[in-house]
């Protein structure tokens, strides 16, 4: 005897789609919006649900979700305000090609067109930065959309799509079978192409990999640093991209974006050859678009990449090759090492510029406070490898991208679009995906404040973060901007903190305040003994704008 669908309300509908689609966590600030979803939560067996204090904070952990898993990171919002907070998320989830999906609250479908009470046209809002935005307009496709929104937000460059959700619809109730989670197809390179690809690599004589993107698994990476090795190639990693490739291989060349070294600067412009997978090439990752010309770059340029309408978009590559990464890995492991390779000694001159460049320098002799270099690199040295390492936009992620180096892949997540306050929201996520692995969020004072809030939202769940606070009293990078281009004229950089120590206390997480080098060490143990959230300030020299500038005097008498 057949099994009889029941009647169910939208929202019983609509959360029985997630769990077939094997959603496991939902971010969310509650609006009555979407008050059958909440309900059929209630009852949702293998859903958490975590409440966070603001829709950006939401939608920034659904991304860092969708990051370290590789499926969409869930987000629900309720309609005009929530949905505004939560674009914060989608903007990064677009450009830092993310899955991600948002439900966005959406006033009664009779009263559209209105300008109805927080409406708002989402497909005018979200379509320059969504790969698909629609609304429901009948509750019986609830699952047919719910399983599109799977398949787009997965397939070829992964991306957010965002999902209307009129609240008649929700209320509505009907008689709605579901349906299976859609299977994602996955490209592979055409064999002639990876002939090609060993042919172009064995006629270069100052060949660089470039990785980046999204897409990679953990076997993915692996293969693709056998093929570096076999070959004895020089790798680069894309901005924020660190993790995809160990940086303790003697192949790894440092990452080409923000804060790239002189000496790789120049080694990417005098390379022969651009092996460039996964990564899109960007502003940010090209010194604006200067180290790779445009349209035709100088170097000889093999260009891998999941989504066809990318390649050919900004570069034209000589040799373009449309796959995803893990069906580019897989290609990899059967193409044969190029004998008697002429790159051996362009690989270790890299590897050494490397070294030179992610190791602390002697600070300057005026320093005062806290050396963040070498905070970071005792991290370096203590963390384990699997640890997670999260950072929002400032000056200071600078530091941290130089003098960190990166083990696993799904250890790094920062925004490749410069969002701040992504840090702490992100920490949080991937600690309550994963408690066993140690969550550490580095904030500059400016970023923090973005949401601090999150702080409640770590307590409540039980998140045992680590947020390291650089304390210089600036929005450092702005500042920095200034005085390049308005010597001596500050205007609006300088901020007025509260005490951080005392605010993460009044959460219930522990805090404590750094003001020399030296006593970082035990101060991070204890934060790591607290066994819940944690709060380090450091409070470092507001002159050291960079690792490599300290600022004039001017101001800081």
């Amino acid at each position: 005897m057949s099994e009889i669908t029941p009647q169910r309300n939208g929202g019983q509908i609509l959360v029985s789609a997630l769990s077939a689609n094997g959603v496991d966590t939902i971010y969310c600030v509650p609006g009555e919006s979407y008050l059958p979803v909440l309900d059929a939560l209630h009852d949702a067996t293998g859903i958490r649900t975590i409440v966070t204090r603001h829709e950006g904070a939401a939608s920034n952990m659904a991304d860092a979700y969708g990051k370290l898993t590789g499926r969409p990171g869930i987000c629900f919002v309720t309609r005009g305000p929530g949905a505004t907070h939560a674009s914060n998320g989608i903007h990064t989830a677009h450009q830092d090609s993310t899955p991600l999906i948002l439900f966005a609250g959406q006033v009664e479908t009779d009263f559209l067109g209105r300008e109805a009470f927080q409406e708002i046209d989402y497909r005018q809002m979200f379509g320059g930065i969504a790969k698909w935005v629609t609304e429901i307009d009948s509750i019986e496709r609830i699952p047919e959309i719910i399983s599109r929104a799977f398949s787009v937000a997965l397939s070829g460059r992964p991306g957010p799509v965002v999902i209307a959700l009129p609240e008649n619809i929700l209320f509505g109730t009907s008689v709605v079978a579901d349906i299976p989670a859609p299977r994602i197809a996955r490209s592979a390179p055409d064999p002639q192409a990876m002939t090609e690809l060993r042919d172009m690599l064995a006629s270069a004589e100052r060949p660089l990999m470039i990785v980046g993107g999204t897409g990679w698994s953990v076997s993915a990476c692996k293969a693709l640093e056998q093929f570096a090795i076999a070959n004895n190639l020089p790798v680069a990693a894309s901005f924020r991209r660190q993790d995809l490739f160990d940086n303790r291989l003697p192949n790894y060349a440092g990452q080409i974006g923000i804060g790239i070294s002189p000496a790789l600067t120049e080694r990417v412009r005098n390379a022969d050859l651009l092996l460039v997978a996964g990564s899109r090439l960007s502003e940010a990752v090209t010194s604006g678009y200067t180290l790779v010309r445009v349209p035709k770059p100088e170097q000889a340029m093999i260009h891998i990449h999941a989504d066809p309408e990318e390649l050919g978009h900004v570069y034209q590559a000589r040799l373009p090759i449309n796959a995803s990464m893990q069906g580019f890995a897989a290609a990899l492991a059967d193409l044969a090492p190029v004998e008697n390779a002429l790159w051996t000694s362009w690989t270790q001159a890299a590897r050494a510029d490397y070294l030179h460049h992610s190791t602390p320098p002697v600070p300057h002799p005026d320093l005062e406070g806290v050396d963040l270099a070498r905070v970071v690199a005792w991290l370096d040295d203590v963390l384990p490898d699997n640890a997670i390492i999260t950072n929002g936009a400032g000056n200071y992620t600078a530091w941290v991208h130089r003098f960190y180096r990166y083990r696993q892949q799904g250890t790094e997540l920062a925004p490749t679009n410069g969002a701040m306050g992504y840090g702490l929201p992100a920490a949080i996520a991937a600690s309550l995906q994963n408690p066993s692995r140690p969550a550490i969020c580095f904030a500059g004072d400016g970023c923090f404040m973005m949401y601090p809030q999150e702080l409640a939202t770590a307590m409540q769940f039980g998140a045992p973060v680590i947020v390291i606070v650089v304390n210089n009293g600036m929005l450092a990078t702005i500042r920095m901007h200034q005085e390049q281009k308005f010597p001596g004229r500050i205007s609006g950089t300088d901020l007025s903190n509260p005490d951080f120590v005392l605010f993460a206390r009044s959460f219930g997480a522990h805090g404590e305040r750094i003001e020399r080098t030296e006593d970082f060490p035990a101060a991070f143990e204890r934060a790591r003994a607290a066994g819940k959230a944690a709060l380090i300030e450091l409070c470092v020299d507001p002159r050291q704008i960079t690792a490599q500038i300290r600022l004039a005097p001017v101001g800081f008498a």
